[in-house]
């Protein structure tokens, strides 16, 4: 934790989405008022996706005790994307009420006020990670900065800000202009909380996860592989396959042939190896496939049902430092 944090009268946190501390590193540049900041990197965890990363630091559980293990998991009848809470079929909360699937309150149970985009309010993901804050919601960043003051000046004394303009540029325009352009934005929201803050309150800001350029570098699971495949769940760059009945042996030999672009690993060694935490549950355990393609080359393992409305050209999701290394930065306001 960064120095003079503890024994803050007052802390907020923003959570910049998609933000990778080697990104940052390599962009310092567009981004002065956060470079200013005090602090370094932490870890995420793995897999290094939102859903998972956000519960995380929420709840303070790792992720094989709050359950939420991916992007898409398995829930033994469908494969659920998480941030829709639905398949191809639709909306699941009625299904799978999203405070039964992550019962684990955030922030401690504390009401907390969250100020996060308005068009999450009452979403699944949202009721499954943020139950009983005080929503703040924003429809344009530039009352970010506003809203927090007004949670701060009502007597609050911890905020809980996601802005998520970062993944959604590196998602749809990859590194580039485009990319640069949005950092020196997130700045400049650094740059408006910073302004608005009363005095001796600390600003936090960390990220979920970071980025790796993908582009069209996409790997189409082999007929050879997939002739063992009932299914799949994850994403792209944490691939679970699950096995046909009877084939776990032969679908774990036939992965061997990405081992050039991937780790390829078992669920019993993802257990093993704690990859989600010292502790899961059975329930939870049937959420994993049997074989995991986790890649450490810049690809992706393609699935249709994980498709969205453009081509990602930035992708996370593995156990890289690109995607695992993520800022934890701080700044005080004078007394």
């Amino acid at each position: 934790m960064p120095e003079g944090v503890s024994g803050a009268p007052r802390v907020v946190v923003l959570l910049l989405d998609g933000l990778g501390w080697n990104q940052f590193e390599q962009h310092r540049m567009h981004m002065p008022t956060l470079a200013s900041f005090t602090g370094s990197h932490i870890t995420t965890v793995a897999p290094s996706t939102t859903a998972t990363a956000l519960t995380s630091l929420v709840t303070g559980l790792a992720p094989g005790e709050h359950g939420l293990i991916g992007y898409r998991i398995d829930m033994g009848d469908t494969v659920m994307n998480v941030l829709r809470w639905g398949d191809e079929h639709g909306d699941l909360r009625r299904r799978y009420p999203p405070q039964q699937v992550q019962p684990c309150p955030p922030f401690l149970g504390l009401s907390v006020p969250v100020i996060s985009k308005a068009e999450l309010e009452g979403s699944g993901f949202t009721q499954a990670h943020l139950s009983g804050v005080k929503s703040m919601g924003w429809r344009a960043a530039s009352s970010i900065a506003v809203t927090i003051r007004e949670a701060l000046d009502s007597g609050e004394t911890f905020v809980y800000a996601y802005y998520d303009g970062i993944d959604k540029i590196a998602h749809e325009r990859g590194f580039g202009p485009y990319y640069e352009a949005e950092l020196r934005a997130a700045d400049a929201l650094v740059t408006q909380i910073v302004s608005v803050l009363p005095p001796d309150t600390v600003l936090l800001v960390t990220a979920d996860h970071g980025q790796v350029h993908v582009g069209d570098n996409t790997i189409i699971p082999s007929p050879t592989l997939m002739d063992h495949v009932d299914h799949q769940s994850g994403e792209g760059r944490f691939r679970w396959l699950h096995a046909r009945r009877g084939r776990e042996g032969a679908l774990r030999d036939a992965a061997q042939q990405y081992e050039d672009v991937a780790w390829v690993v078992t669920r019993a060694q993802v257990l093993d190896e704690q990859w989600f935490g010292a502790r899961v549950p059975d329930f939870i355990t049937r959420r994993m496939g049997d074989v995991a393609l986790v890649p450490f080359a810049p690809v992706s393992f393609e699935e249709p049902l994980d498709g969205g409305a453009f081509d990602l050209v930035c992708r996370h999701g593995s156990l890289t430092a690109d995607e695992m290394l993520v800022p934890l930065l701080a700044y005080t306001s004078e007394k």
